[in-house]
């Protein structure tokens, strides 16, 4: 009984935390002891079955390694001489030193504590944080089969066209590239056969690429699209060369052009390609352009230098938006209709000249002049453009792009009614001629073509959308009272 009561006695009379006395054994080295001692009696109770787990402190650095070390030791060392300082000074208030130790708990902890009687003592230590970083496990084994595995070429395109990655590395013989190739083309799926393409393309020879897909027209059609959409047009005319494509050759060097933006340098492009192997059409078009460009640089220059001068008065009332080089051949009939309309057809501005060279049809022609002259109004000038004479002296209006378009592009330009009604009677379809007046307010044309009809109803139906008073009504009520007119009805 003695026994056990002195154990009694030891074990509520020991303890490692102690109450605060004013005594020295408070002091910073019993403070350390007592802080090692801890830490002893915990190592007994850490699993340590986690060594391959990697602890990294704050700043990034590896627990246990040098540099953390150096930084351990020093950041201990300058807390504890900062706290010297302050005690020699002798503050009025004295203040309980924190428990400072040089080892850090991610140093005592090799795994996550198991027992939850710890948690006060890890609620100690909070303050000194540490992240444990478990290794990245690896992926699963199936997930290296579409790298590591042996696919047949089947199979290879079969996963290409479920979005697989697939390496087409291992193919190095001609044979299974070919094979390759060839299931990828029955496969129908463009994106596998121009995948299989590029990897060909940069395996194989030009020579011996060329001549394999000379025979296979499919693939051949996608590397040559491939090669356009790309740019890469050293390749496609070494191609289309070797294939005898002399005319897609000059097509394609003739689309070169389009890359050029000096004028100068366009115009000698454009005279190098005439002698190209087109066809005869195509040489037409190329010699057009050639010319049209040649033309255009003459035009600018000469029109730029009357708007600088202020020689011009329809520079002057209309100053020029845009330059003329690189327009369509349209684009530039337009602009010679509408600043150069008067001129004699010897000159290069001249419209007539434009229709010459160029041989624009006549619709074309009497469309844009119209647009142009419509657009300055001068309608005195579209009298001109629509009036025909024929061999025995004798005047026509003649429209070959039809009055009903002639009176819509009019209107459009603000003309004003007397010069539409001149137009719409000219319109030989009755129903239309009567929807146009009817839609521009052309009275008097709308009258004269009810009386032409002998339609009196409808002449009655339509007085009742003039004006009261108005000298339309009083046409009206003049041919209604006319006792000469045999109405239909």
């Amino acid at each position: 009984m003695s026994r056990a009561r002195a154990d009694e006695e030891e074990y509520w009379h020991s303890s490692k935390f102690r109450a605060f006395t004013f005594d020295d054994e408070d002091d910073e080295l019993s403070q350390l002891k007592e802080s090692k001692r801890a830490v002893n009696s915990l190592r007994d109770i850490v699993d340590d079955d986690d060594d391959d787990l990697e602890k990294v402190s704050w700043s990034g650095e590896p627990v246990g390694s040098i540099s953390w070390s150096i930084k351990e030791t020093a950041s201990s060392s300058s807390s504890l001489e900062g706290r010297d300082i302050s005690l020699q000074k002798g503050s009025s208030s004295y203040a309980l030193p924190k428990q400072v130790s040089s080892y850090s708990l991610s140093s005592l902890f090799k795994g996550r504590n198991r027992l939850p009687s710890l948690s006060s003592l890890s609620d100690a230590f909070s303050d000194m944080g540490v992240k444990n970083y478990a290794p990245e496990l690896r992926r699963p084994k199936a997930e290296y089969k579409d790298y590591s595995n042996d696919w047949s070429p089947r199979d290879t395109v079969r996963r290409m066209q479920r979005g697989k990655v697939c390496s087409l590395e291992r193919f190095r013989s001609l044979q299974d590239k070919l094979v390759l190739l060839d299931e990828a083309v029955a496969g129908h799926d463009g994106n596998v056969i121009t995948a299989v393409l590029i990897f060909l393309k940069r395996t194989l020879r030009r020579e011996i690429l060329f001549r394999e897909l000379e025979v296979r027209q499919v693939a051949l059609c996608h590397l040559i699209h491939f090669l356009k959409e790309m740019g890469e047009q050293k390749l496609l005319l070494d191609l289309l060369r070797f294939l005898d494509r002399t005319e897609e050759v000059a097509l394609s060097q003739y689309r070169e052009h389009l890359n050029i933006q000096d004028v100068e340098k366009k115009r000698e492009f454009l005279k190098g390609c005439i002698g190209l192997p087109f066809s005869a059409e195509d040489t037409s078009h190329i010699q057009d352009h050639y010319t049209l460009l040649e033309r255009q640089i003459i035009i600018e220059t000469n029109d730029r230098h009357l708007e600088m001068g202020g020689q011009s008065e329809i520079f002057r009332k209309y100053p020029r938006k845009a330059s003329i080089l690189n327009m369509p051949l349209v684009t530039t009939l337009f602009y010679s209709c509408f600043y150069h309309y008067t001129e004699a057809e010897g000159t290069f501005s001249s419209p007539t000249n434009l229709k010459k060279t160029f041989k624009i049809p006549d619709k074309q022609y009497v469309l844009t002049a119209l647009a142009a002259r419509a657009k300055l109004r001068a309608w005195e000038d579209v009298d001109a453009l629509l009036t025909t004479k024929n061999w025995l002296g004798y005047t026509k209006k003649k429209a070959p792009i039809g009055f009903h378009r002639v009176v819509e592009i009019l209107q459009r330009n603000n003309a004003p009614v007397q010069v539409l009604q001149e137009y719409v009677r000219l319109v030989e379809d009755v129903e239309t001629r009567l929807n146009l007046a009817t839609k521009y307010k052309c009275h008097d044309v709308v009258i004269d073509t009810y009386r032409d009809l002998k339609d009196r109803i409808q002449l009655m139906a339509y007085k009742c959308k003039v004006e009261r008073g108005s000298a339309e009504e009083e046409k009206i009520n003049s041919l209604l009272n006319n006792t000469q007119i045999r109405w239909k009805n």
